[in-house]
């Protein structure tokens, strides 16, 4: 694999393991620096879906991290309305949330072209459903908040 394959690949881990850190976050009530500590020394020594997980870009994923936290009013309130009105954030999959908070902390931060993160997150929402229908509505969820971020302009 080439050097941009490389960096591909290693910023695919990091958002994985992003929304993996959000998830735990969330289900344990722990902070940024004691989840992003956990998951330096231990969820990265893994591999994630056959990757060596020691090319994961951990920039990447400690950005994500700490935008996502420090966002996440805003991010959750960008999601809400492009939910539907009966399915507010606070019902949704806990493991949509933390892909919704992870992508939209990836689109404030604006590094990355709203169309690659989409993708990639929509990747990522395929690795945690497979064969379901969950990769379709995060597509929809997402292109929605990027149009928000990145209005299309007609003049």
């Amino acid at each position: 694999m080439g050097r941009d394959g490389n960096r591909r690949a290693g910023k695919a881990i990091a958002r994985l393991r992003a929304v993996q850190a959000l998830f735990q976050m969330e289900a344990s009530g722990a902070s940024l620096e004691r989840t992003r500590g956990d998951f330096t020394e231990t969820a990265f020594a893994d591999t994630a879906d056959g990757i060596e997980s020691a090319s994961a870009d951990m920039q990447h994923f400690g950005c994500l991290l700490a935008e996502a936290v420090d966002s996440q009013p805003r991010i959750d309130q960008m999601t809400d309305r492009a939910l539907v009105e009966k399915w507010p954030i606070g019902r949704i999959d806990p493991t949509l949330r933390a892909i919704f908070r992870a992508a939209g902390a990836e689109l404030l931060l604006s590094e990355v072209p709203p169309r690659v993160t989409i993708s990639e997150f929509v990747d990522v929402a395929k690795a945690f459903f497979p064969a379901s229908r969950e990769p379709a509505f995060v597509n929809a969820v997402l292109d929605h908040m990027a149009r928000e971020l990145f209005p299309i302009r007609s003049d």
